[in-house]
């Protein structure tokens, strides 16, 4: 355990949003060296219980770092809207001088000689980055536990899944170990562990924030990283640094001009509540309720709801799905596979992920990949329609940390360890914006998101409906962690 001397008001230091830090520190009502002091004290204190920071670096290099942003600020130079900010980026990009352990004991200790696109842009931007966030193990799955670090704990009940893979950002940033924090998308990973924390994850437009720099430049089309934040202005402002081309990522592009103000009228804007797709998909009791009960504070905006079903098979966009997700898998970890002694270090559910890959002949990934066009296509008849589309960001509430993945929903038996989370495919497979909104609290206390779907390259309007809902039910501010209310 590390000891550092605590600066004057951490509460307080540690409550402000991203946008309240940056304008702060920018301001010099308060120094980087004191910021940093102030999440380092929140982290030795809460970090113990819930595992979602790792890979934390020495105070004193921390420190010093501050102090020369500090130096940099009463020079009148600043780095970008993130100076001075601590981070921890998802152990799953690379940083250049931190270990990056994808949560694999293959992978224990190795050290990044380089940033990812992602990570590069955040520290030019002022970020100091002062460790990992906790992922499964190669973000396999949506439970942050792994055999390097252990299992992260839900910022509401340490006791249940953070959700994942991006849980151990998610946890650090509701327990505001983190003013704001970074992701990735594959399946929900932005969006599940949001939900389960109460608070934001985006999932960009497809080619919007560009992965890598990857070995596999062309193919891997179904995971993109992301914010997540306590508020939609600083989910925009850190996408605004994560967002744009780069030469490195052939498919990237530079987005449209996101520096029309997030406030806007939402009267005549059209929901469609696709809720669980007429009975698709298995809910555990009260998922729907919630979700449900949010629709009013969207007409209360001045939005029409109504029920939306898209014209599609939802299994056979499932079994696209499974295709595509052995396929990549497969493509990128079938070395670790043929070596016996580093498969025997695998987890069983990235076996069954690379054997089913492994079997896969080209024809069947190109069915695989007409099906997800045909979804594409099922989506923008629904836009004809709708201007957005609702539905929950789980069909769970966040479950007992010791199991692996829930095996039933509803007395529904799920196939797969990541059946449980198919209510997030619709988003992923076309390649839209979206983004899960907090929309309250089981019985038990535990979070619940919601998300919203936008059109594609629709991110600004997807985000301006957030923030308008943001605004009515400020979730994030009125129910903070019961850990922060104990300190």
């Amino acid at each position: 355990m590390f000891r550092i001397e605590t600066p004057a008001g951490v509460r307080e230091i540690v409550e402000l949003d991203g946008g309240e830090l940056s304008a702060a520190l920018h301001e010099r009502r308060l120094s980087c060296r004191d910021a940093m002091q102030a999440y380092l004290q929140q982290i030795e204190t809460l970090n113990p219980g819930v595992k979602a920071v790792v890979s934390l670096q020495p105070v004193d290099v921390l420190l010093a770092e501050a102090e020369r942003c500090d130096a940099e600020l009463s020079r009148g130079f600043s780095r970008g809207w993130m100076h001075g900010f601590p981070l921890a980026v998802k152990d799953l990009a690379a940083a250049r001088g931190l270990i990056a352990s994808m949560g694999s004991p293959l992978y224990r200790g190795q050290v990044s000689t380089q940033d990812d696109i992602m990570v590069e842009r955040m520290r030019a931007a002022g970020a100091i980055i002062i460790g990992k966030t906790n992922t499964p193990e190669f973000g396999a799955g949506s439970h942050t536990y792994n055999p390097v670090f252990g299992a992260t704990g839900n910022a509401y009940d340490p006791a249940r899944s953070a959700g994942g893979s991006s849980g151990g950002a998610a946890v650090a940033l509701a327990l505001r170990m983190l003013p704001v924090a970074d992701g990735s998308d594959m399946m929900g990973s932005l969006r599940n562990p949001a939900a389960f924390n109460n608070i934001f994850g985006f999932r960009p437009s497809a080619g919007v924030a560009p992965l890598g720099p990857s070995p596999e430049l062309y193919l891997q089309q179904l995971a993109t990283v992301g914010p997540m934040a306590r508020s939609v202005p600083d989910l925009l402002a850190l996408l605004r640094i994560q967002a744009g081309a780069d030469p490195r990522a052939p498919l990237a592009y530079d987005p449209p001009d996101w520096r029309q103000p997030l406030e806007r009228d939402l009267r005549g804007a059209r929901l469609g509540w696709l809720g669980d797709y007429d009975g698709y998909l298995p809910m555990e009791d009260g998922v729907l309720a919630l979700c449900r009960g949010a629709l009013a504070d969207f007409e209360a905006l001045g939005c029409a709801v109504a029920p939306a079903s898209p014209a599609f098979d939802m299994s056979a966009l499932w079994q696209s799905w499974q295709t595509l997700r052995h396929w990549l898998v497969a493509g990128s970890l079938e070395h670790h596979y043929r070596d016996p002694e580093q498969r025997r270090l695998l987890k069983p559910e990235l076996k069954w992920e690379i054997e089913g890959g492994l079997g896969l002949s080209a024809l069947d990934v190109y069915q695989a990949s007409k099906v997800r066009s045909d979804w594409y296509r099922a989506m923008l008849a629904l836009f004809e329609d709708y201007d957005y589309l609702l539905l929950p960001s789980a069909q769970v509430f966040p479950f007992e940390l010791e199991r692996a993945w829930p095996e039933r929903i509803a007395g529904v038996r799920m196939s797969s360890y990541h059946r449980w989370m198919e209510v997030v495919l619709a988003a992923t497979m076309a390649g839209l914006p979206a983004v899960s909104v907090p929309v309250g609290f089981n019985r038990q206390g535990l979070p619940m998101g919601m998300q919203i779907i936008g059109r594609p390259r629709a991110d600004l309007a997807v985000l301006q409906l957030a923030h308008g809902y943001d605004l009515r039910t400020a979730w994030t501010r009125r129910r903070p962690p019961p850990a922060l209310r104990a300190v």
